[in-house]
């Protein structure tokens, strides 16, 4: 059995966000008492039809239900945001129960103006497994291979992982989100969703996408923005010490799981091997998401961004902390560190004296090579959160 770390505050109410097969609906299974917890599926036909066509009866229900009933799940909450309204109504009753509301897309609730519940509900996310989580079961090269999402990491048969993503890819990415987001055209967004696993954790220049996939400027950028929102990847902005200017460098994007893209750019049968740029570019991804996601988990509102400059330095992942802390995070596949692969923090360095740099890699062990820390990969949250 697989720990989650995610705490969920299981005495509030909130909403759980986090893309298909992330395992919201398992671990809240796990967490609750069937006993206590009345569980709306929208994802079945019959209890979609049912409630969409009369919103009001999952209010009728959920006010008249047995006393020992302390919790409320509505399982993809995006599929009917009317019962928002029902739900804000609920709260604001005596002894109202929990109520636990999940969704893979915050997308259509803010387009359809959904009724967001006025901060009577908390709001977290979750992601695939983290390695910590994993513990024993994990390996650097399956996750780098095929990701982590739960169902395709635990599969041990490689054939039917890798058919689990393809279909993920086939039946959620270019049909579910097509609908959810209203993308008229098919074709340049599957085009778009190539070229943007191609790109991942590369700087974005939309103005190269448009003419491949011969849409606008515009619409590029709106197709990453629906990335964006469905949670299927988040931007990494450029560091500079203005905001306004670091809004307007290029962003990177990074999607939120290995395996997904290695599908999307059909590489799943290839092996990755290691002092190959392949595995490079994978080891990177994979260390950047494992953090974002502890940092998310963990609440610790940091600033995530990368720094390059037109000389070509450049660092990985810039980390900013609420009391103006900075940390540098160079990521290196590689056990043998070597002073060329210093010289992007060095470059940071002389721009802002007072930041923490660190080297993370292959390294079996953690050591100094003059104010750089190189670490092994798995020790930089540990060094994150240090003073």
């Amino acid at each position: 059995m697989i720990t989650r770390v995610i705490q969920l505050p299981l005495k509030n109410s909130f909403f759980l966000f986090g893309p298909r097969q992330t395992g919201k609906s398992t671990l809240l299974k796990k967490v609750l008492s069937r006993q206590h917890t009345l569980y709306y599926d929208l994802l079945k036909t019959e209890e979609y039809l049912r409630l969409s066509t009369h919103p009001e009866l999952f209010r009728e229900e959920v006010l008249t239900r047995h006393s020992s009933i302390t919790h409320v799940v509505i399982d993809e909450v995006q599929r009917i945001p009317a019962l928002l309204n029902e739900a804000h109504f609920i709260l604001e009753q005596p002894k109202a129960p929990v109520i636990i509301l999940t969704g893979s897309s915050a997308r259509k609730l803010k387009r359809g103006q959904a009724n967001l519940l006025g901060g009577r509900a908390l709001t977290l996310q979750l992601f695939p497994l983290l390695g910590m989580e994993l513990g024993e079961q994990f390996s650097l090269q399956k996750a780098l291979e095929i990701g982590t999402l739960p169902k395709i990491y635990t599969e041990p048969d490689r054939e039917i992982a890798n058919a689990l993503l393809r279909s993920y890819v086939e039946t959620y990415l270019k049909e579910e989100i097509q609908l959810e987001a209203q993308v008229r055209n098919l074709n340049p967004f599957i085009q778009f969703l190539t070229l943007a696993a191609h790109d991942n954790g590369n700087s974005i220049h939309f103005t190269n996408i448009a003419r491949e996939t011969g849409v606008s400027y515009q619409t590029v950028k709106a197709y990453y923005q629906i990335l964006e929102d469905t949670l299927i990847g988040f931007f990494l902005l450029a560091y500079k010490k203005s905001v306004r200017k670091r809004l307007s460098q290029h962003p990177k994007f990074y999607f939120f799981d290995r395996g997904i893209v290695r599908a999307l750019t059909k590489t799943l049968t290839v092996s990755l091997e290691r002092q190959t740029d392949d595995f490079g570019r994978a080891f990177e991804h994979f260390i950047i998401l494992e953090i974002m996601r502890t940092i998310q988990y963990q609440r610790l509102d940091y600033t995530m961004s990368y720094y390059r400059t037109e000389h070509g330095a450049e660092v990985d992942l810039i980390l900013e902390t609420p009391r103006g802390a900075i940390k540098a995070i160079e990521i290196k596949s590689t056990d043998r560190i070597q002073s060329v692969h210093l010289h992007g923090l060095h470059s940071f360095k002389e721009i802002v004296s007072k930041a923490k740099l660190a080297c993370v890699c292959l390294t079996p062990q953690r050591r100094q090579v003059g104010d750089v820390t190189v670490l092994p990969w798995s020790e930089v949250f540990a060094w994150i959160k240090e003073k």
